[in-house]
């Protein structure tokens, strides 16, 4: 069997879609070795269509190998990296390349306009979610709403999707007529480096690079509206209104890119801060690169994400794994990641927020359950799992 594989967001580590791409790509290689020195996988070659020519630690070929990986690189004579461009490579370009290649099975490894005319091949599709189409703010323009329309018409065309969420799947069959039988569910993970809980020196390095002291209430996973750190910044004023004689509040701590120019797809924080009296109380950290986020997250007492809508919410299951206290909210997929090893609130409320953060923050042994339930839930998702499910479907 040849497989091929939609690798473009390899490019992209720094995003959700660049983490899945390059964790199931090293879990893929890993398992599949396992089993050619086992003897137990039949000649399968898998083939990775990328965008740049990115070192990858493929196994080499050889004679006694029974599963092969090759790389393919190439790009439309049009360079410019936009959406023009992603949809000739997608829509145009790959479904070319594979039927060249006479692959049997095309994997998208996220929701992409690519449609396989060929019979002859089959095509399955990770939807990660239905953002655009739920929340049209992020169709500003007719490129996105050009390449929107082309990734629905090619999610109905795919012969097999796999949903990262059952919110997901329930979106696919409600909003896009999916027909469920053509669903399989499974749940995606965190990059490895939040496996490992970031030490002692690791903790004292970003603390210092930051400028931090531990003990802080963190705020993190990204500034867009949708995000809705609008309200942990109003929850966060109550909180401190109504502790003015009481106990001292801890300082608050956000990350995320600032791009006040994006508005209204994003916060803009910094404004809102000065408007809300905060700038003695808050710190913004701007982008964190993957290597720091760790021990940003262990540093914390509790991690705040009360974003409106999620296809997943890898931010609670990163913080989850290094025995962050965490609260999310009620809605979309975050309780199936949370399930009942997270405290919940309103969203659109922040007063129920700030009732809820005082709750953390004033029992030190609801943190400390938190975090114990936390790492135990997140030992229930698994890389493994995830490109096993993937390769019964394709099988």
């Amino acid at each position: 069997m040849k497989i091929a594989i939609n690798a473009s967001f390899l490019r992209k580590q720094g995003t959700g879609l660049g983490q899945v791409t390059a964790n199931f790509l090293q879990k893929l290689i890993e398992l599949e070795s396992i089993k050619i020195k086992a003897g137990k996988v039949k000649k399968t070659e898998f083939v990775l269509y990328l965008e740049e020519d990115l070192e990858l630690n493929l196994p080499k070929d050889a004679a006694s190998s029974a599963v092969k990986f090759r790389k393919k690189v190439f790009l439309p004579p049009y360079k410019r990296d936009d959406l023009l461009r992603k949809i000739w490579w997608e829509k145009f370009l790959l479904p070319k390349k594979v039927a060249q290649d006479k692959c049997d099975v095309l994997l998208s490894l996220y929701q992409s306009t690519t449609v396989v005319s060929s019979k002859k091949i089959k095509h399955l599709m990770v939807v990660h979610d239905l953002i655009p189409k739920l929340f049209p703010t992020y169709l500003s323009n007719w490129r996105k709403k050009l390449y929107q329309n082309l990734v629905e018409k090619a999610i109905r065309k795919t012969d097999r999707i796999i949903a990262i969420s059952h919110r997901t799947e329930k979106d696919l069959i409600k909003h896009l007529g999916i027909a469920p039988e053509k669903i399989t569910v499974s749940y995606i993970d965190v990059d490895e480096r939040y496996k490992t809980i970031a030490g002692r020196i690791d903790s004292r390095r970003v603390l210092q690079k930051y400028n931090l002291q531990a003990g802080y209430i963190y705020s993190g996973g990204g500034l867009e509206v949708r995000k809705n750190v609008e309200s942990v910044l109003l929850a966060y004023k109550i909180l401190l209104e109504s502790h003015k004689q009481g106990r001292k509040i801890p300082k608050l701590v956000i990350s995320g890119k600032l791009l006040p120019q994006l508005a209204p797809l994003v916060t803009d924080v910094e404004k809102l801060i000065v408007e809300l009296g905060l700038q003695n109380e808050v710190v913004v950290l701007d982008y964190v690169p993957q290597v720091d986020l760790p021990g940003l997250y262990r540093n914390a007492l509790v991690f705040v994400y009360p974003s409106h809508y999620e296809g997943f919410g890898l931010p609670i299951l990163e913080a989850m794994n290094q025995g962050t206290a965490v609260i999310t909210a009620k809605t979309s997929s975050l309780p199936e990641v949370g399930s009942d090893s997270v405290l919940y609130c309103d969203p659109s409320d922040p007063a129920d927020l700030a009732m809820v953060l005082k709750n953390v923050l004033c029992h030190p042994h609801l943190q400390a359950a938190l975090s114990l339930k936390g790492k135990e839930r997140a030992k229930h998702f698994a890389w493994e799992k995830f490109v096993m499910k993937v390769l019964n479907v394709i099988r």
